[in-house]
């Protein structure tokens, strides 16, 4: 409709323009040419317009199994988590006949939004220690990515076998609108007593990766339950994944727990080296608060799932030539190198650059104003994203 309406609107423009300059045969002419030149033009703005950043997430559903599925609210408020995101993996899914998360899969393809635009799905088999198995679950669209391979790391090396309680199923996708085509995601869900000795050797999955699909467009993301008493930060910094090399996009002060009894950060994403940073749309990784966004009770938030999703999203190619707005309102070129770390960039003024009147003065305003703001509390609303004030610490509990 767009494009019709523009086009209606430059082909009386342009008609009359000409008449009043030209013979008819040659007003004709240009009127063609023009006339293709701004279908051409408005159709090249509506397909910017319509491109929609892809976004990613990993959420623990929480003993997800037949029993939630059959739960009328449980699965209507699934089905909308899921059909916010591009791929999504779940975790923590508990159905060994596998029907749970097919009847998942055909309620999420019966809705409005999903019915043209279907999902698909792939799981990890039966992973665990025990008689208790989990799996990972992927949800995606196929018209957005290529599910290329996948690979469950056997977690087998010499004098360190079995490490993981539940080994990484590694996936990777083409996504042919985004800055990076390749992507490999690697889902993850520790066992809370035993994550930092896991978190360290994610790092092992990794190069593995690197070497076996020969790319460093690398995504960990998942339950890391990497805070409180189960992750503390000294002990944090020494786990290989910490290394320069990786990025965590999810920060300390984030709340990833719907609990009420704790707001920790167990939830995470990391990437793996520059491009893949680049890759980030900036301030984009966060956790989604789904009782605030969908006004529910504390019990049925719970009856979903004690975890939040986190999300993320990626440049799209045509991100490269436009300008976006960022969450703080200012705009960037996405182009550019985006740092995602945290601080900012001092600004510097040339050398030899004269001082103003008043800039003592000015300096000792600026100084008073960063008191004052030292001063006043700030509080933060559960899931909201990564660069939000510090969080309030609670009791810690454990959370799976």
């Amino acid at each position: 409709m767009y494009v019709c309406a523009c086009v209606c609107v430059c082909v009386v423009e342009n008609f009359l323009l000409l008449r009043q300059f030209v013979s008819a045969e040659v007003s004709v002419s240009l009127f063609a040419v023009r006339l293709a030149a701004s279908f051409i033009f408005h159709s090249a703005v509506l397909a910017t317009l319509n491109q929609v950043r892809m976004k990613i997430a990993a959420f623990n559903g929480k003993n997800l199994g037949q029993k939630k599925v059959q739960n009328k609210s449980v699965i209507k408020h699934l089905t909308k988590i899921i059909s916010r995101y591009s791929v999504i993996v779940l975790l923590e899914v508990v159905d060994k006949s596998g029907k749970a998360m097919e009847t998942l899969l055909q309620e999420l393809n019966k809705t409005d939004t999903n019915r043209k635009r279907p999902y698909k799905k792939t799981a990890s088999k039966q992973l665990g220690r025990d008689t208790y198995k989990e799996q990972y679950v992927c949800f995606y669209r196929p018209d957005e990515v290529t599910l290329k391979d996948s690979h469950q790391y056997e977690d087998n090396q010499a004098g360190d076998e079995d490490a993981f309680a539940r080994e990484p199923f590694v996936l990777r996708f083409q996504c042919p609108n985004t800055v990076v085509e390749d992507l490999v995601l690697i889902p993850v869900h520790t066992k809370p007593e035993d994550s930092l000795k896991e978190l360290d050797e994610l790092h092992d999955v990794v190069e593995d990766i690197r070497k076996k699909w020969k790319t460093d467009n690398i995504m960990i993301l998942g339950d890391f339950n990497a805070d409180g008493r189960y992750l503390s930060k000294k002990k944090k910094e020494k786990i290989r994944i910490c290394s320069p090399s990786y990025n965590w996009l999810i920060d300390d002060d984030v709340d990833t727990t719907a609990s009420n009894k704790n707001d920790n950060t167990y939830d995470r994403i990391v990437v793996y080296g520059k491009t893949m940073l680049n890759a980030i749309v900036p301030n984009s990784a966060k956790s989604f608060n789904f009782q605030q966004e969908f006004d529910l009770t504390d019990e049925e938030a719970l009856g979903i799932s004690d975890h939040y999703p986190v999300e993320v999203e990626l440049k799209t190619r045509a991100g490269r030539q436009k300008r976006m707005a960022v969450p703080d309102g200012t705009e960037m070129t996405s182009g550019e190198e985006q740092s995602q770390k945290k601080g900012k960039q001092k600004k510097t003024k040339p050398a030899g650059s004269p001082k103003p009147a008043g800039a003592q003065k000015k300096k000792k305003d600026e100084s008073d104003r960063q008191q004052k703001k030292k001063n006043v509390g700030t509080n933060r609303k559960r899931g909201q994203a990564s660069n939000t004030p510090t969080k309030r610490r609670r009791q810690d509990v454990q959370c799976s």
